[in-house]
């Protein structure tokens, strides 16, 4: 969520950077600061009439004292008038109060001023490629048919078992997921990141903190009944670690990873572009997070990315980094790369990561901060990325390394699925 301060300093720059994201940025800021400005007129008028009130309250003591009863009364009369006034602004500042915050918690967070504009995925900008794009073999399949011939995702048994969406991983299959998950936890715990095991299911504090609420409320599995929601992707818990914590400034940063099944609706969803593994309900993913002091986000930004390009190259897939337009941008981030494979098979890329710096959009929801020395406690600097999702990145595995007499595993996975070779 935006700072009032920020708008009030900067509002003409705010509606600036907020077209970057095709966001209506006079409508929304004129109209909060417009509040503000009244609410600040009557916080001002009921500050002055509880100093009036304060002093008719020493006024009436000192007459009780002094025996003037009948002028202490005329004082309590005038005392009640000014309580009744007081009850009123009360209420109008609340409403105030209300009514910006309404406002203020759907407007997007700001771009950086190096994002792209744009409107769609069309206008990201590629600035990385790494790899050659493998030729296939003549009888080469998707990796659909691929899991039918060898027997390792059953689709349908999903579609019987939940629904589409929701594929069952069997055999080697199985194996192939909990490799990558062990692979990108230990790279990750290597990196100097701490894993925690968090709760797949979080509460409206939760999901607002890091900006999924309100904006994604469509988007995720909803417990009624609880009132919880599934988790999107295990951001949501390990940043909420740290909602109303303080943190020294000599402790930052602070690393976390974590592995979680996933939950997205993806309402709306439906042709070629989600057959297979390419767009799912549930998924696994190891997530980073990163909680850093303001000065080093961005250097933080750029070694999370090439982090996840490490484990990339590694496995031996072909990929790009896109810096997104501020149009294909999330509602809270600030600067966001996406990390594309390529499918030969299908021959199109497939995005299996999103790195993103949040700066203080999250951590003033949350009311993460950190303090330097005696100094007032300031924002922190937040940042996540997927490192990595896994269907798409199976997906690619199994098409990219297919042969004629078999798919071939990746040599950092073999010590982890503990076989070199499916068929």
């Amino acid at each position: 969520m935006l700072q009032l301060q920020t708008i009030r300093d900067h509002k003409d720059e705010v509606i600036r950077r907020l077209a970057k994201k095709n966001f209506d940025g006079p409508k929304f800021i004129n109209e909060i600061a417009r509040l503000d400005a009244e609410r600040r007129k009557t916080l001002t008028e009921l500050e002055t009439l509880k100093a009036e009130a304060n002093i008719l309250a020493r006024q009436v003591g000192e007459l009780m004292k002094a025996g003037k009863k009948a002028e202490a009364d005329d004082v309590k009369n005038k005392s009640v008038a000014l309580k009744v006034s007081e009850k009123t602004l009360q209420e109008v500042l609340d409403k105030f109060e209300q009514e910006q915050y309404e406002l203020l918690v759907q407007v997007p967070n700001l771009p950086n001023e190096d994002v792209p504009p744009g409107k769609t995925p069309a206008d990201n900008k590629e600035v990385f490629t790494h790899g050659e794009i493998p030729k296939l073999h003549d009888k080469a399949v998707p990796h659909w048919d691929l899991a039918a011939k060898y027997d390792l995702i059953d689709f349908e048994l999903g579609v019987k078992l939940t629904g589409a969406g929701f594929p069952v991983y069997k055999g080697k299959g199985a194996r192939l997921q909990r490799a990558l998950i062990n692979y990108f936890l230990d790279k990750a715990t290597a990196a100097g990141y701490l894993e925690v095991q968090p709760p797949i299911m979080v509460n409206k504090e939760s999901g607002f903190g890091t900006g999924q609420l309100p904006d994604k409320e469509g988007q995720m599995y909803h417990v009624q009944i609880d009132d919880l929601y599934l988790i999107p992707t295990a951001e949501v818990p390990i940043t909420n670690i740290y909602r109303d914590v303080i943190l020294k400034a000599e402790d930052l940063p602070v690393k976390n990873c974590g592995y979680t099944p996933c939950f997205r609706r993806e309402a709306g969803s439906y042709g070629k572009d989600v057959r297979g593994l390419n767009r799912l309900h549930q998924f696994d993913k190891v997530e980073i997070v990163q909680v850093t002091h303001p000065s080093r986000s961005y250097e933080t930004l750029e070694d999370m990315r090439n982090f996840v390009a490490g484990l990339l190259k590694e496995l031996g897939l072909p990929f790009r980094t896109l810096l997104l337009c501020g149009g294909d941008m999330s509602f809270a981030s600030a600067q966001t790369y996406d990390m594309e494979v390529f499918s030969a098979a299908q021959e199109k890329w497939l995005e299996v990561s999103s790195v993103s710096n949040f700066e203080t959009f999250q951590s003033n929801r949350l009311k993460l901060r950190f303090r330097e020395g005696d100094a007032k406690p300031q924002l922190a600097h937040t940042l996540n990325g997927s490192a990595l999702a896994l269907p798409r990145i199976v997906a690619s595995l199994l098409e990219n390394n297919q042969t004629p007499d078999g798919i071939n595993i990746p040599k950092v996975l073999q010590a982890y699925t503990g076989f070199d070779k499916i068929g």
